[in-house]
């Protein structure tokens, strides 16, 4: 039996998906409707905005950076609420020299590394994801490619999704690259991306998997300092869903 798309229609959106309908390890698949990834949203459309209402989405977790938000041209709508939490975390010099004129912030290569050194941005979007009010949540940052891979990479992993179906998430968008690329009328990047890699010895998939067979999830919750609520949230996404109210 064909499964469900599991793609978010959106007017201004090229790389938006439910992480719903994925198969656990334990049997079964993760609930619909609870949380989203995607892009940076400022290209949505007043069209867009209702698609994403009728979604059942109600919060979004924005991931960037403040200059890149300061960037935003258009206002959201009020029935939204906007959860900031920067990820990357700038003011880290001495991590991001390893890391960011060389072009390896485009890759999974940094993925371990940067939860090793700041768990506590992880942490901050795991508080934001479970803590959420009602209806779904939507996190993006502005290509919805790493920030956003990262993060979807441990959101699934709590929740037990089959690796394989996690790696296939996080593929999806670089096969989306022409795509994105035309609507950010930009160069499609995962050619040189790959080159990058490489020469380093590796690819984006492997590069992805090995992050995910390094993801130390024990170690990683426990630094969160997450309550026992919102662990229980994570593990199970329980009681998070569609919203039932009309904002």
């Amino acid at each position: 039996m064909t499964e469900p798309c599991r793609d978010l229609k959106v007017d201004g959106l090229v790389n938006a998906r439910d992480l719903g309908g994925l198969p656990l390890s334990r049997g079964g698949t993760t609930p619909r409707g609870v949380f989203f990834r995607s892009e940076n949203i400022d290209a949505v459309t007043p069209d867009g905005w209702l698609q994403l209402h009728d979604a059942g989405i109600r919060t979004v977790v924005d991931l960037r950076q403040p200059d890149e938000r300061a960037r935003d041209r258009h206002l959201r709508p009020s029935w939204l609420t906007t959860t900031v939490v920067d990820l990357d975390g700038l003011e880290s010099t001495d991590f991001w020299a390893h890391f960011w004129d060389n072009g390896l912030v485009g890759t999974a290569l940094y993925f371990l590394p940067h939860l090793a050194a700041m768990p506590e941005r992880m942490a901050a979007v795991l508080a934001a994801l479970s803590g959420a009010g009602d209806g779904g949540v939507l996190f993006h940052c502005m290509g919805g490619r790493d920030r956003t891979g990262l993060v979807s990479m441990v959101l699934l992993s709590v929740v037990g999704v089959e690796p394989e179906a996690i790696v296939d998430d996080y593929l999806e968008t670089v096969r989306l690259g022409d795509v994105r690329a035309a609507a950010a009328d930009r160069t499609n990047e995962e050619a040189a991306i790959e080159r990058l890699l490489a020469a380093r010895g590796t690819t984006t998939e492997q590069a992805f998997r090995d992050a995910l067979a390094g993801l130390d999830l024990a170690a990683l919750l426990s630094t969160a300092g997450l309550s026992d609520r919102h662990q229980r949230v994570l593990r199970t996404w329980g009681g998070r869903g569609p919203s039932r109210q009309d904002a």
